[in-house]
């Protein structure tokens, strides 16, 4: 495996990083191919470059491919690798090391920068919003981390803006502060991002409840769900509102179909609350709560802090905030993790190559996936 320092001050790349590489890449309308001569990213003055071990996948590598395919980008949002070059500012900030293994996201399908996405031999990615693999942790592991740890933060943190602070949960002692806290519903508590939500909040001090079906209650349990609920029984609304004596104030959507909507509004107390969907919602269900519910939706890809060149709702301006709620989400995340006090969600290993990830994809288009996710560890 190379290894590689850029040089302070450093262009964006050097001469002796690779030009090209294998990848999977757009080859139009909901379809991926694998490239032998895709672009290798440019490594910038904060990024890191990563040799890839790991992929995982996310119901958007299929929902993205369909929705806004643009041909020749790499696919592809989470990984998991080993350091092998870094910026000369990220070089300076001392918090990654060559041979570092780490975990993230990058942005797949991004017709702004065509080779950032994660499908690939080499992925550049910010070297703030990367996690550091803790020894013992398997990379296939930590490749589930990224969206579900960006998603889940933004979620919580930026729109339900529930009410904790980032030192609580950086420096949270499991046990710690048990049934003390606001009740917070996860609906799609067995989702890579519920799982992630369920475990922040509980390390957090607060009270996370959960939707998901029946086979699932002990997945949501094992992260820290102190309650599940089945979310196709027509009681599930009246069932929370009672266990949390109406009193619910926040609520994160990881499903985002017009019936959890409805669930989750219908489970909000007398005094309403906020709603944080992962999708854009129906708003003919949450207008009937107009004036107590506060609804809104996220795009984890917000969290790099830059313009999102999308088509219609998914299309957003530059967000610096939501970078700077990153950084400090993925500092506080790094303590848990590395304290051993963060699982992974569970995950189906598949050891393959790029033609076995874009199989994958189509599974994941055809079918889904439920209480795992589903990850390639890669021979290349």
């Amino acid at each position: 495996m190379p290894s590689f320092i850029s040089p302070s001050p450093a262009p964006a790349s050097t001469p002796s990083l690779p030009k090209k590489q294998t990848a999977v890449i757009v080859a139009g309308p909901g379809a991926l191919t694998v490239s032998q001569s895709a672009p290798v990213p440019s490594l910038l003055p904060n990024g890191a470059l990563i040799h890839t071990a790991a992929v995982a996948l996310n119901p958007v590598d299929a929902k993205m491919l369909d929705y806004s395919p643009t041909p020749d980008c790499i696919a592809g949002y989470d990984f998991s690798g080993t350091v092998i070059a870094l910026g000369h500012e990220a070089l300076a900030a001392g918090k990654l090391r060559i041979g570092d293994r780490v975990a993230g996201m990058v942005r797949g399908l991004n017709k702004e920068n065509p080779s950032s996405g994660a499908f690939a031999t080499y992925v550049a990615a910010s070297a703030d919003l990367l996690f550091r693999v803790p020894e013992g942790m398997g990379m296939s592991d930590a490749a589930t981390l990224g969206m579900g740890v960006s998603t889940a933060v933004l979620g919580l943190f930026v729109e339900l803006e529930v009410p904790v602070s980032w030192e609580a949960l950086g420096s949270a002692i499991d046990g710690d502060n048990q049934g003390k806290g606001a009740f917070v519903l996860v609906a799609g508590g067995s989702t890579a991002t519920g799982t992630r939500a369920i475990q922040l909040l509980k390390l957090a001090g607060l009270r996370p409840i959960a939707t998901c079906s029946p086979a699932n209650f002990a997945l949501a349990k094992r992260f820290g769900a102190e309650a599940t609920f089945d979310y196709n029984s027509p009681s599930t609304a009246v069932a929370i509102r009672e266990y949390t004596a109406n009193e619910l104030a926040y609520a994160l959507d990881c499903i985002s179909t017009a019936e959890t909507t409805q669930l989750c509004c219908d489970a909000m107390g007398r005094a309403g609350g906020r709603y944080c969907a992962l999708e854009p919602f129906r708003t003919s269900v949450t207008a009937k709560r107009s004036l107590t519910i506060t609804p809104s939706w996220i795009l984890a890809l917000t969290i790099f802090g830059e313009r999102v060149d999308m088509d219609g709702e998914y299309a957003r301006d530059a967000m610096p905030k939501h970078r700077k709620v990153g950084v400090k989400a993925f500092e506080a995340v790094q303590k848990l993790l590395d304290r051993g006090m963060l699982d992974t969600h569970p995950a189906r290993v598949v050891k393959g190559g790029w033609e076995d990830v874009i199989k994958g994809v189509e599974e994941i288009r055809g079918q889904g996936v439920s209480g795992y996710k589903l990850v390639y560890s890669l021979v290349l």
